[in-house]
């Protein structure tokens, strides 16, 4: 049997996920995150801070177990997170549910969900997707008595830092694969729109890059734009939630 961690809640929380490749100095996303998650903690304190570096210690894939697992808790209907382990059959299964269960609780437990996203190859690092099909368990985020999104309330903020241009109207703005698809899988989820909030930096390679030299005063306006953008976002006053039948939701 696999207990369901137990999460001390305080009054506002932060989850913040990196998942550049790159170190600190070089990587613009985490630079921004960082920005975020200091004023955040100037703001509200940091006893509701959590931290996951997703490139440096990266969530392992999912393997067939976690498929077998996910498709038996489907046809069983609405299975909360803490009865799945009553339907974990052998030592595969319990691994991969040991390795997804506290992911799932993290992010149920969290208000704020903060994101660092480069751009890669036009869409998100491998890195970020890990823990993406991670989390997606079936139900995890669906209340069993109504069917209501417990992410409902819950504030995702991704920042992401392009080497390009991809502004609506941009020769490349369709090749934007980033920001349809988080769009689109936490909608799924069921963050509202209105708590999803996106900050690009955009040109991040006009001051190293030869070719996109005549775009470094874009590329500095845009990053001068993102940090006004994460500092005014994290020092937000936090929304008030409530609890109903041991499940958190907007109030």
């Amino acid at each position: 049997m696999i207990a369901i961690p137990v999460v001390d809640e305080p009054a506002t929380s932060l989850l913040h996920l990196d998942s550049s490749a790159g170190h600190f100095h070089d990587s613009v996303s985490r630079q921004l995150t960082a920005l975020f998650a200091d004023t955040w903690r100037e703001s509200h304190g940091g006893a509701g801070y959590r931290y996951r570096d997703l490139a440096a210690d990266p969530v392992p894939l999912v393997t067939s177990a976690f498929v077998t697992l996910g498709q038996r808790v489907q046809r069983h209907g609405g299975v909360p997170p803490d009865e799945v382990s009553g339907l974990v059959e052998g030592p595969a299964e319990e691994r991969e549910w040991t390795l997804t269960l506290p992911l799932i609780t993290e992010l149920l437990a969290t208000d704020t969900v903060l994101i660092g996203v480069p751009m890669y190859n036009f869409s998100v690092p491998a890195a970020l997707k890990a823990w993406i099909d991670r989390v997606t368990f079936p139900g995890a985020f669906t209340a069993p008595d109504g069917g209501d999104s417990l992410l409902r309330g819950t504030t995702v903020v991704v920042v992401t830092a392009r080497g390009g241009c991809y502004r609506p109207g941009t020769p490349r703005d369709g090749f934007d694969f980033q920001t349809p698809y988080l769009r689109a899988y936490f909608g799924d989820l069921g963050v509202a729109e209105e708590d999803l909030h996106f900050v690009h930096a955009e040109m991040t390679r006009a001051g190293d890059v030869p070719g996109l030299a005549r775009f470094r005063a874009l590329a500095a306006s845009s990053l001068t734009a993102a940090r006004a953008a994460v500092t005014e976002l994290a020092a937000r006053p936090p929304v008030g939630r409530s609890v109903t039948s041991g499940r958190r939701g907007s109030s």
